[in-house]
């Protein structure tokens, strides 16, 4: 029986919104394991802040702006990083937008924004992806969901909807992928606590209304985020394919 191995040394990982929150955690742990981390997001000077980050830590890191919302940008990105790095082993499709509507505000603008950035980028960078990986019958990508993604959250609609989509394309792109050497995979968080979700988690009242359907008792840290998908690129997950991991503390068990 082998011993599970979690180094991704010689293993080439792209990560979109990379430039903070949960994605910047993403970079420094898969960094902290060996990779080469290829960071992307559209502010570039953040990027280099946490590509500084990386190295000063003796990772690898290498910034790459890029607009998910565009597929121009996401080929001409994706081409710049297959001609210089000659493959791509992994995936991280962390870029993402929220919102808090009642479904009766919710603009055609609002829909189209979120839904480019977390579906259509998605699945755009997905497919970039694995024309490098189908060269080395070798891949694994992995998308952010949520706990959105499972059940209903009030005022959430196209969020949840976006979401939903995700965990569908999951599963469709594993099975048609999955002779290729590749692993599509999701994780569907819980509220994270983050740099662009303090503002509501400081605050008391919305604090308590969301721990009060964790049966945990707490909200989930980056950490929680990038221990699940350090596993996930690694090569001891390689009969996992078409899934959709909960880090939720139990929200969706209910």
């Amino acid at each position: 029986m082998k011993q599970p191995n979690f180094r991704l040394d010689n293993q080439t990982v792209v990560i979109t919104g990379a430039s903070k929150g949960i994605g910047r955690g993403i970079a420094t742990i898969l960094a902290k394991a060996g990779a080469t981390t290829i960071l992307c997001s559209r502010n570039l000077k953040m990027l280099t802040e946490v590509e500084e980050e990386i190295k000063n830590d003796k990772g690898k890191a290498h910034s790459f702006q890029m607009d998910v919302a565009s597929v121009e940008s996401i080929n001409h990105t994706f081409k710049q990083i297959s001609d210089r790095f000659h493959k791509i082993d992994v995936l991280i499709n962390n870029a993402g937008l929220g919102c808090n509507h009642s479904a009766l505000d919710v603009t055609e603008s609002d829909w189209d924004e979120m839904m480019n950035v977390n579906l259509k980028g998605l699945f755009f960078c997905s497919k970039e992806a694995a024309k490098s990986m189908i060269k080395n019958n070798y891949g694994r990508i992995i998308n952010l969901s949520s706990q959105a993604s499972l059940v209903g959250i009030k005022d959430h609609s196209v969020y949840c909807a976006s979401k939903g989509g995700v965990n569908l394309l999951t599963k469709v792109l594993a099975l048609e992928w999955a002779n290729k050497g590749i692993t599509v995979n999701a994780i569907a968080p819980t509220f994270t606590y983050t740099s662009g979700t303090a503002e509501r988690l400081d605050d008391a009242k919305y604090l308590k209304n969301v721990l009060d359907r964790i049966p945990v008792g707490k909200v989930a840290g980056i950490d929680d985020i990038a221990s699940a998908i350090l596993y996930l690129t690694s090569s001891s997950s390689s009969m996992v394919t078409g899934s959709i991991l909960t880090i939720d503390g139990g929200w969706t068990a209910q």
